[in-house]
């Protein structure tokens, strides 16, 4: 009953938010939405606790038949293991401090508008909760679409304004490529298995391991294909390299969007998804070998990009790509644990980051960019020592989350003992290292130095209200306790009673044993390179401010590089979208308008045209009319006579 209320509250708050927030007003539609967040997360931690630490036993809530049609069945199920109430405690817990965190940054917003917001809030959290209690490939799929839906209406609240509503498409139509892959993993599942049931599908993967597919004239081998169209969703969905561009672009959204898609919702999903889908792709070990390939090239990619961007909440969005990527690795090595762990710890530092950005925007007058900040650590002294936990945790520093999750993925890739495994291991490596140059690049530029904004600007810097800093300081604990806390459970020597069925690993996977026995200058690189990336952000730009410049001018093509993202958006600009408008642009002025309409058009003038000339034989004239009678009736006699 907990686990079902945990929920379905979410949805109960987005519909009276949404559909009674104009008759009740803006701060009904609030408390509404909050409350039951409150109710959701107070249930999802009970029942997770209940479960890990009590005496409730994994199971399913069926909710009733779905779709019955032939062969094909689907329930509306609720799956209730260890996975499934990690992410519900999760999503319910940092989602509902966000709602709460929202009543303040969204206060300067017109009055009675903000209903709309907050039921989208809640019906972004109720598609993530059902996606990760899915207990079949349809219902997931729906939460699936559902985040993208849901994503959609926040990146593009602000409707008014270009720039968002362009944000919004991108990241809806971005995320439907990726759609269309995890859509055919879907079908060739149920060709596969002949039903899209967990139990059905888990139970009988031994069955099918030899199981080919032909594609192209080639056989391959089914559980390959299915896992890496698996892995094409969650590419979309968590924004790996390739299907990456629409997440910069989402920070146009609301702050609290932000931070609930970066930490806790949409983009974690993919990471869920290869975890709820172990069973499959333990058995697919070439499309493992990819998941790893593109996990470590987005890691470095995306901290390579953060080290050059000047939009604080941009920075932070690459910073999740990266992180994403580290999740990947994991899963690409088999240490899925490990992947859950870092997405668990991550919600707490991440949505930690992006809140306290959004508490700097809203200390300087919705300013974004770091060149016009500064000085500000003495304003607002709260929001920057939550700045520092949040990078700590995601730099990887003892004793804070991000230490224990970080080194653990790192560890499991070096004990892999692969090569692809290896590739994994440096480019997260490099990546801790631009990590933590990075955020200390921000936490300086934003803090520190003198104020570089307008002396206007600079008098109404203040420290957020309460409901923006209470969240910051919740979410802190998290930052600094729950890799600590949940170690030894998720990825030590306790894992498998703690995962219990709900993570399920081959035979031959030791990746998360072996780990525990790298060598010892394996478990400190990530630390010593993290030290060093803080060492040179500080070099750079608290010693040597000009140093930046000049390197920038003198490496001015890698410069321009970084700073355009490695150029995706021009390169798809260039592939895809002038083709396909200009092949819009063909179809409509030849099909649309010469074919289409332009048939019919041109039937029409050429009967107006015989119709003008037709009439004119009507003269009034009867000796006319009389002499074509005649006319008429020499050429029939004529006729008669000639064929008779």
């Amino acid at each position: 009953m907990l686990y079902s209320v945990a929920i379905f509250a979410p949805l109960a708050g987005s519909v009276i938010a949404g559909l009674l927030g104009r008759a009740i007003g803006e701060r009904a539609a609030q408390a509404v939405t909050i409350l039951c967040m409150l109710l959701a997360a107070a249930c999802g931690v009970t029942a997770f606790v209940q479960l890990v630490y009590g005496d409730a036993e994994p199971g399913v809530v069926s909710l009733g038949t779905w779709i019955e049609a032939g062969s094909f069945h689907v329930d509306w199920a609720l799956r209730y293991d260890t996975l499934a109430a990690v992410m519900v405690a999760m999503v319910t817990s940092v989602a509902t401090l966000i709602h709460i965190y929202s009543v303040g940054y969204m206060g300067h917003e017109p009055r009675n508008t903000t209903w709309r917001f907050f039921s989208y809030l809640s019906l972004f959290t109720f598609a993530m909760l059902m996606l990760v209690t899915a207990d079949n490939l349809v219902q997931l799929f729906f939460g699936w679409e559902g985040v993208g839906l849901a994503s959609y209406l926040l990146i593009g609240y602000w409707y008014d304004r270009p720039s968002a509503c362009a944000a919004a498409i991108k990241a809806f139509v971005v995320n439907r490529i990726g759609d269309l892959g995890f859509a055919l993993g879907i079908a060739l599942i149920y060709v596969t298995f002949g039903s899209v049931e967990f139990p059905v599908i888990f139970g009988s993967v031994g069955q099918h391991v030899n199981d080919t597919y032909h594609l192209l004239g080639a056989e391959y081998r089914s559980l390959e294909v299915i896992g890496i169209l698996l892995f094409i969703g969650a590419m979309g969905k968590s924004a790996q390299i390739g299907l990456h561009v629409w997440l910069p672009d989402a920070m146009e959204g609301p702050t609290p969007v932000s931070a609930l898609i970066h930490a806790a919702t949409m983009v974690t999903a993919g990471v869920f998804m290869m975890a709820r889908m172990s069973p499959i792709v333990e058995q697919a070990p070439d499309a493992l070998a990819f998941v790893t390939f593109i996990g470590a090239t987005t890691a470095f990619f995306a901290a390579t990009v953060g080290c050059v961007q000047n939009d604080i909440k941009r920075v932070i969005a690459y910073s999740t790509c990266s992180q994403l990527g580290y999740m990947f690795v994991a899963a690409g090595v088999g240490a899925y644990q490990a992947s859950v762990f870092h997405l668990l710890t991550h919600a707490f530092f991440k949505a930690l980051l992006f809140l306290g950005a959004g508490s700097v925007i809203h200390a300087m007058s919705d300013e974004q960019d770091m060149r016009r900040m500064g000085g500000l650590w003495k304003m607002i002294p709260l929001t920057y020592a939550m700045f520092w936990i949040g990078s700590l945790s995601l730099g990887g520093v003892f004793p804070f989350a991000g230490y224990f999750s970080k080194d653990a993925i790192i560890e499991a890739a070096w004990a892999s003992h692969t090569l692809i495994g290896h590739y994994g291991f440096w480019c997260t490596i490099i990546a801790a290292f631009l990590t933590a140059f990075y955020s200390w690049r921000l936490i300086i530029m934003t803090f520190h130095g003198k104020p570089r904004a307008d002396h206007r600007t600079m008098e109404h810097v203040h420290e957020s209200p309460a409901a923006m800093t209470v969240p910051l300081i919740l979410l802190a604990v998290g930052a600094v306790f729950a890799g600590w806390w949940f170690r030894d459970q998720l990825v030590g020597e306790d894992w498998r009673e703690f995962w219990g069925d709900s993570i399920v690993v081959a035979a031959n996977n030791h990746v998360l044993t072996d780990m525990e026995h790298v060598p010892g200058w394996v478990s400190a690189l990530p630390s010593v390179v993290g030290l060093a990336g803080i060492a040179l952000a500080y070099l750079f730009y608290m010693f040597m401010p000009a140093l930046p410049v000049r390197l920038a001018a003198t490496f001015g093509g890698v410069y321009r590089f970084l700073l355009n993202k490695w150029y995706f958006d021009e390169l798809y600009n260039f592939l895809f979208v002038r083709p396909a408008f200009a092949l819009a642009r063909g179809l409509w002025h030849v099909g649309d308008s010469r074919i289409i309409d332009g048939i019919p058009n041109g039937v029409a003038a050429m009967t107006a045209d015989g119709s003008a000339q037709i009439v004119k034989i009507q003269t009034g004239s009867i000796a006319t009319y009389a002499f074509a009678m005649l006319i008429g009736l020499v050429l029939l006699v004529g006729i008669f006579l000639l064929f008779r």
